[in-house]
């Protein structure tokens, strides 16, 4: 069997951290067993869904790495959905209801306060022809339901919570089409599951109960339904579902400066057994991705932990990986110097100006100033080498007695602005002895 995975997102907004995940770990999925994957757009809410945001969700999905193999489109297959449901309405698994909105929330209301579960209570099932009739002429449409077989347990082992059981009896008949003939999710995302040889669904563990109706359609369409796996939702650092995470997307992270690879390194991880390693490629990821690592307590998100993890991995970034987001002028060498020193890729140009100048030196005390002009003199007279630091130093020292911080701290503050930062035995033969000594002489002044 050839695994084909899908992620599915509705373009009527953009990605956030939770969709993320999701399609990440099915794309994950289907690149370990060497399988599909299968970028499905949701569209069927004509008035909801966007041209913006369905080029939004394929690049941030490359932004990420994630390319999915196939894409499809809910709105181009809309006469798929009309004949299948013809033959659920011949079969009889699909039945008309015409009560309002207001109505049914009444109806819940009422079994509330009784202490009951709010389940539908199948009351359209028993409407007569005149009934209809007079719901018809007031003008009211129908919006159809699919008719849950209750005297079929539903049952299905999930590749994360294990073995599932539901009684359809506690499960309100869903509605499958609304009163003015839109789709809702359910029943067109398991056609299309069936269609498109969907072998695996990965998806939140808030479709736990979607899953089992879903089980029933899959029966009725005369079809196998996929192998599930439902994963815990992420938390925030406070230990619950937050607002916040839904406001976390793509542009937020690229806004922070965080690197596509600290993203997939976190969200390949939280949640399951695996520790968050920094990482600059999805291989050794994807190599130790399996369902049974995953935890059933949630996964939580925390900002900070990508912002540590993004740092490492800015560490470990090779030249050839930068090189196109790097100033001009800055090559390999001076990459390798100034690349421990970054918290993100934001920081290259503050460190690069260190290197190019201009720098802005803070005040010296007399001494400091009487020292940096014998600095200058004794720079002067040394020849350019990759050693220059070392040879200026252990010149100063023995001239001057100065010896640890006395003797480091100025030079430092002379040649960069700045009291901390790259080796300064790197990083001088990039500043050059001809910039050095200019700088030594403004300081010295």
């Amino acid at each position: 069997m050839t695994i084909k995975t899908r992620f599915a997102p509705s373009p009527t907004g953009h990605l956030h951290v939770g969709n993320i995940r999701t399609a990440l770990h099915n794309w994950m999925f289907a690149k370990k067993e060497g399988g599909t994957f299968l970028l499905r757009l949701d569209d069927t809410d004509a008035e909801r869904s966007k041209e913006e945001y369905v080029e939004a969700i394929r690049a941030d999905l490359a932004w990420l790495g994630l390319t999915a193999d196939e894409e499809q489109r809910q709105s181009a297959r809309f006469d798929r959905y009309e004949e299948q449901l013809e033959k659920l309405k011949a079969a009889g698994r699909v039945y008309p209801a015409y009560e309002t909105a207001q109505e049914l929330d009444l109806k819940r209301k009422i079994q509330l306060g009784r202490g009951k579960p709010p389940i539908y209570d199948r009351a359209a099932m028993d409407l007569t022809a005149e009934q209809i009739s007079a719901f018809e002429a007031e003008g009211r449409k129908p919006h159809w339901r699919f008719q849950l077989d209750h005297a079929t347990p539903i049952t299905w082992t999930d590749r994360i919570r294990g073995d599932q059981h539901f009684d359809p009896a506690l499960l309100s008949d869903p509605v499958i089409r609304r009163e003015d003939g839109s789709w809702l999710y359910m029943l067109p995302s398991a056609i299309d599951d069936i269609d498109m040889g969907i072998t695996h669904v990965v998806r939140g563990e808030d479709h736990v109960a979607n899953t089992a109706v879903q089980i029933q359609m899959f029966h009725a369409l005369g079809a196998e339904p996929p192998e599930f796996a439902h994963e815990a939702l992420l938390v925030g650092t406070e230990g619950k579902l937050s607002k916040r995470l839904g406001s976390l997307g793509v542009s937020s992270f690229r806004e922070k400066h965080i690197e596509p690879q600290a993203i997939v390194a976190l969200l390949a991880r939280i949640g399951t057994s695996d520790p968050v390693e920094p990482v600059t490629e999805v291989e050794p990821l994807i190599a130790t991705f399996d369902f049974a690592r995953f935890g059933r307590a949630p996964a939580r998100f925390d900002e900070e932990e990508l912002a540590q993890l993004n740092q490492k991995i800015v560490h470990l970034l090779e030249y050839q990986d930068v090189k196109s987001r790097l100033p001009d002028g800055m090559d390999a060498a001076a990459w390798d110097v100034i690349r421990p020193n970054l918290h993100d890729m934001h920081d290259v140009d503050q460190w690069w100006q260190v290197v190019t100048g201009p720098v802005s030196v803070p005040d010296m005390p007399a001494e400091d100033r009487e020292f940096l002009a014998i600095a200058h003199k004794t720079l002067e007279e040394l020849e350019a080498s990759d050693d220059l630091w070392k040879d200026l130093t252990g010149a100063l020292k023995e001239a001057t007695g100065r010896k640890g911080k006395p003797l480091f701290m100025p030079l430092r503050q002379a040649l960069t602005g700045l009291d901390h930062g790259p080796d300064m035995n790197a990083l001088l033969p990039l500043i050059g002895k001809e910039a050095a000594l200019a700088r030594l002489a403004t300081a010295s002044a």
